[in-house]
Formats: structure tokens, sequence, C-alpha cells
């Protein structure tokens, strides 16, 4: 058993934020001795490495305590999905370092980088790994997107992207006007049509299961959070409204 000193200690945190995860039944300790002392087991310590790990994320932890309290909730499959997100995050960091290297050459005249190879790492990474997360999910479907997606000459790429950011600005932006305004109901609706043109045809099912995808995988969550906060939510209310609305 473990003190509030010595855990947070172990962990790198402070005990007042264990004090305060206890306060909002995030992370109880398996028992209080008569002295008043927290002592938390082994029980404890995992549930701290998820909360760690999910913050790593950049999960809200009210968004935390609501995955890891589900009655579904896997610790072992939790564990392997932060660990692809982490993966895949490295990976990406190291394109960009690459992405920076070669550029300071270009600038010093040593090498000549194309357009395309300036944007190396950003949302053409991301495109594979999307369509990775797809086929996973909706086997044939991700596969015709990605056959569509290698098929495009890097102009036709470059506008698909331009157009997927347009979308997302427009969607971030009018955020405070709520996911079911006409006017975020409108970009997602042009986010549904250019899905279907882009990359596969999505049925509404498919699309809705696209917004909970944005909302709960943490590699995608972490893609729309730094769009802007709260945006991984949004994105999954605003897509559920429109494929409720366009059913009824």
């Amino acid at each position: 058993m473990y003190t509030v000193k010595r855990l947070a200690k172990m962990a790198g945190v402070t005990p007042r934020t264990l004090h305060y995860y206890d306060e909002i039944g995030l992370l109880r300790p398996e028992k209080t001795g008569e002295n008043g002392y927290r002592y938390y087991g082994e029980e404890s310590v995992l549930r701290l490495q998820q909360i760690l790990f999910y913050r790593e994320l950049d999960f809200s932890l009210e968004q935390i305590k609501s995955v890891i309290d589900r009655p579904d909730f896997d610790l072992l499959r939790a564990l392997e999905a932060h660990k692809s997100a982490l993966r895949e995050r490295v990976e990406r960091l190291n394109c960009l370092i690459n992405t920076i290297d070669n550029t300071i050459k270009h600038l010093r005249g040593e090498i000549k980088m194309n357009d395309l190879e300036f944007y190396k790492g950003f949302d053409e990474e991301q495109q594979k790994r999307r369509a990775k997360e797809a086929q996973e999910r909706w086997g044939e479907t991700a596969v015709e997107s990605q056959k569509r997606w290698e098929a495009m000459t890097p102009a036709e790429k470059n506008n698909v992207l331009a157009q997927m950011n347009e979308i997302t600005i427009g969607i971030a932006s009018n955020m405070d006007k709520g996911p079911t305004s006409p006017e975020v109901q409108q970009w997602i609706d042009r986010w549904y049509k250019h899905i279907n043109a882009s990359f596969y045809d999505c049925s509404l099912e498919i699309f809705e299961s696209l917004g909970h995808m944005y909302n709960e995988d943490p590699a995608f969550r972490e893609t729309y959070e730094k769009v802007r906060p709260g945006m991984a939510a949004f994105m999954e209310q605003a897509m559920t409204y429109y494929v409720q609305n366009a059913k009824s």
C-alpha cells in the first residue's frame, strides 16, 4: 500500500493532485487509516496510470472519468490503444523533424524540395492514419477510400486536403453557435458530401460512427482538440444530429 506522498512521488504528480482526484471521485484510495491517511494499492496504481495516459492525450478529467468508469472498460485494450496512439505521435513527430531538417537544407541551398515535401508530416500523414483506422473498422469501404486516395495526382490530393481544412476551420469557427445550428449543420453537410465525393460511399450509419470515433479515439481527439478545444465532442454531437435529422 502506498501513502499519498509516496504514490505522488512515484507518478510525478503532487499530493494535492491525488487529493483532488479523490474529491471528484476519479481516484479513490483503497482504504483510509484511523489517522486519516489515504492508502493506495495496485488497483489504484493502475488506474492512476490510465489517468495519466489519457491526460497525455489531452482528455479532460471529466472525459477520463467517463471512459474508465464505463462497465465495458478494458484495461488491456486501453493500453494497446495508448501504445498505438503514442507510437503514431512519435512517428509523426519524427517525420516533422525530418521535414524541418530538409527545409533548413533547402534554405541553405544544399537540396531542392518540391512543394509537397514542405508539408510532409502534416495532413498527408494524418490521411494515412485515418485510412488505417477506417480499414480496421470498415474493411472494404476503407480499402476503396485508400485506392481513391492513391489514384489521385499530387494536385488533386492538395485540393482534397484544402477542402478538408476549409470545412474543419468552418466548423471550428462556428462552434459557439452550437452543434445543431444551421451554420454548423451546413458545414457538416459539406463534410458528409466531401467524404462521399473524395473517398468512399459513406452511409449515414458510417458517418455517425465516424463522429463517435472522432471523440473516442485518442489520435483523432488529439487532431481535433489542436484545432479548437472541445471540438472532438462537438463533431460527435453535430454529426449525430445531422444523421438523426437526415433520417427523420
